[in-house]
């Protein structure tokens, strides 16, 4: 018999008391969940602060320099990886919303880390073979969080991107508790569950699934 879970769902009490006992988003930061959540429903696609502040935290601790994110929407989850890499950090961005992306420029700017910052605007996929082509050097970070049907996909990608011991982010690993819904059979919930399928019994990489706001798992390419 399963071990009973030790997480629980947050009400909004516990989660403003799980904000105000870690990093919380900074004003600038603030300011652009602020500037989403003006954009109505898409807003749901921001990541958590928590999650953010997690990421950040990540980049420092493994000492992350070169780190590339797969769907960027306005930007957070961007500033923060960009803050966890210090001054010397790259980090490139691949999203096809000009729009989107456009909302979040100015606050990196604001922030100081524009500068670490390659936004290219063009599927990902593309991209990602772009880099495999040109033989960009390693990454030691990467997050994904686009189209879930390609999320297999890009971790395939990453994969020959990611120095070993490289970390590989994939947000949205729950949606919503979804994958265990066997009536929702949506083109979304189906990617999701293949992926997780896929990920916990790969074996060139370690994983792990954490309670993360939507569910992040962390997989550690060997």
């Amino acid at each position: 018999m399963a071990a009973p879970p030790k997480s629980f769902v947050l009400s909004p009490e516990i989660h403003d008391y799980l904000l105000d006992h870690g990093t919380r988003p900074d004003a600038i930061a603030q300011e652009l969940i602020e500037a989403t959540r003006e954009l109505g429903g898409i807003s749901v696609m921001q990541i958590a602060p928590e999650q953010g502040a997690l990421m950040t935290l990540l980049a420092q601790v493994t000492g992350a320099h070169r780190a590339i994110e797969i769907g960027t929407f306005t930007g957070y989850s961007a500033l923060c990886l960009a803050r966890g890499l210090g001054e010397d950090g790259e980090l490139v961005c691949c999203d096809t919303s000009e729009e989107w992306t456009r909302v979040g420029r100015p606050f990196w700017e604001r922030a100081g880390v524009a500068g670490r910052i390659d936004l290219r605007i063009a599927p990902a996929l593309e991209t990602l073979a772009d880099l495999a082509g040109q033989g960009a050097a390693p990454f030691d970070l990467a997050f994904v969080d686009a189209d879930k049907p390609n999320y297999r996909n890009y971790c395939e990608a990453l994969i020959g991107l990611i120095r070993p011991g490289g970390l590989i982010l994939v947000d949205n690993v729950l949606w919503s508790g979804a994958v265990l819904d066997a009536s929702d059979q949506s083109e979304n919930t189906r990617a999701i569950r293949a992926f997780n399928d896929w990920a916990s019994q790969e074996q060139r990489f370690d994983a792990v699934m954490l309670p993360v706001a939507d569910g992040l798992t962390l997989l550690r390419v060997h």
